[in-house]
């Protein structure tokens, strides 16, 4: 299996982000799970790529040309695809991907999230969505979400689409189990 795994490009504030990244992206190397990831070096990006490549994991990267020119590159990675886009880089990684999961992270990381978790409420793909809400990173967010469904915005069908777990372990096993109801229309 193979999961696009999103999250930021530094590492936050908190040292408990950066541990509970590198700890996710080490138990999907040990369950021999491939990372599908941005490419990067730096932030929880480079944290992910280099837990799981200790573990002796696969890492697949990708990567606009334009950060690739600006020397953000990961150098170590089982495989590196270099992109034109920003958006080419989402289609890819999701395209590669089995699953999805965001971790910690900010705009590209939200934008990144809430496109492919559109896209399965639209039944554009099949694929599990989820988050790795470890130290309730994600809580205030999934606050905000459950008053846009209770506003009558979002569809129950479409928020229960959303994966929401506390470490690898809770992840893979809803991944196990997760069946796509159908799209949204």
């Amino acid at each position: 299996m193979k999961v696009a795994v999103y999250c930021g490009a530094s590492t936050g504030t908190d040292p408990a982000h950066a541990a509970a990244a590198a700890d996710f992206a080490s138990a999907l190397a040990r369950a021999g799970v491939h990372i599908v990831y941005g490419g990067g070096h730096k932030g929880l990006m480079g944290v992910v790529a280099d837990a799981a490549l200790a573990e002796g994991g696969q890492v697949h990267g990708v990567i606009p040309a334009s950060l690739v020119e600006k020397e953000l590159a990961h150098q170590h990675l089982t495989t590196q695809r270099v992109v034109e886009t920003m958006h080419q880089r989402k289609e890819l990684m999701l395209a590669l991907a089995d699953a999805a999961v965001a971790l910690p992270g900010g705009l590209g990381t939200l934008d990144e999230l809430f496109d492919v978790w559109g896209s399965a409420q639209l039944a554009l793909h099949p694929k599990p969505v989820g988050v790795l809400n470890a130290n309730g990173f994600w809580t205030d967010l999934l606050a905000a979400v459950r008053g846009v469904r209770e506003a009558g915005f979002i569809a129950d069908s479409s928020y229960d689409l959303l994966i929401v777990a506390q470490d690898a372990q809770d992840y893979l096993k809803q991944v196990e189990s997760f069946a796509h109801p159908g799209g949204r229309f």
